[in-house]
């Protein structure tokens, strides 16, 4: 719900404290915006459309794949790790050591689309979540996720509608990152876990299905986006299995970038020339930033 993050957000207009009142959030200067029926705001502002972010069908796609439990064994490994590192920015800015856990409580979950991870990451940190994405459509989810997400529409490549330093983690899972503006709303001694596909994730159905496939260089483009803000502390991989028959393979297409390059036909015809059931690959790489300025010593 909004009520939970709404002291943790900034106007888009002009950086100004935000208040909630009657389903109208609103600053001082009299910027306002309106709070859809299913909880969320959009604070997306400017000019341009959202040319990327997910379409009804990519969301509901997603939301069957991620009930079924095929992405649970990343879901349970990011939990773990999140409150591992919450706990730990607790203890290094809480005033009373004794009491871990006391630091700041918020999660920015920046590209939440359905709030599937953050729901998570919630259940075992506590404090509250703040779903961000460019898809109003994923973002009607994130806002049912979990009772203290408050969603929010916004551009993950612009100035985050976040106050400075209120976040003791900053999830970014699958999504862009905007280096400057991540280092911008940690709090101190607040991390940055980002989860993406590894080389060899969904294995075969790649060239069979004529899908998108892991750029080899994405490591390399992910440690240069986070240049000059964040050094990378730890990495840890998560390689599971799945076993996909057709309609799970047909969304696990459908709720990805593959989405937009493939022919929705052409891939039917081309699941059904699969096995019943196919044993695929799910392949992670999770890697752990804290900022430059911080003490990463540990």
């Amino acid at each position: 719900m909004l009520e939970n993050v709404i002291d943790h957000l900034a106007c888009p207009v002009c950086r100004g404290e935000l208040t909630l009142a009657a389903r109208i959030v609103r600053c001082a200067r009299g910027h306002v915006f309106d709070v859809a029926r299913q909880g969320y705001v959009s604070l997306l502002t400017g000019s341009g459309g959202a040319g990327t972010a997910d379409t009804p069908a990519m969301v509901a796609a997603r939301e069957r794949f991620l009930a079924e439990g095929h992405y649970a064994p990343l879901a349970e490994r990011v939990a773990g790790l999140a409150a591992e590192l919450v706990e730990d920015a607790g203890r290094k800015t809480s005033p009373a050591p004794e009491m871990p856990g006391t630091g700041p409580d918020l999660v920015v979950d920046a590209g939440a689309g359905t709030g599937y991870l953050l729901a998570r990451v919630l259940d075992a940190v506590g404090g509250a979540g703040l779903a961000i994405d460019i898809s109003k459509h994923a973002i009607k989810r994130a806002a049912r996720a979990h009772p203290r997400v408050g969603a929010v529409v916004a551009d993950v490549w612009r100035p985050l509608p976040v106050r400075d330093g209120r976040a003791a983690l900053v999830l970014n899972a699958f999504a862009p990152r905007n280096g400057p503006e991540f280092a911008r709303v940690l709090a101190p001694g607040g991390t940055l876990l980002v989860v993406t596909p590894a080389p060899g994730h969904l294995g075969g159905l790649v060239g069979g299905l004529g899908l998108l496939s892991v750029d080899e260089d994405k490591d390399r483009r992910l440690a240069a986006a986070l240049s000059g803000h964040f050094t990378q502390i730890a990495e840890v991989r998560v390689e599971t299995e799945m076993a996909l028959d057709h309609e799970a393979v047909e969304a696990v297409v459908s709720m990805g970038p593959s989405a937009w390059h493939t022919d929705a036909a052409a891939l039917r015809e081309r699941i059904e020339r699969l096995p019943e059931r196919s044993m695929v690959p799910a392949l992670f790489r999770i890697t752990i930033w804290k900022g430059e300025d911080a003490d990463i010593r540990s």
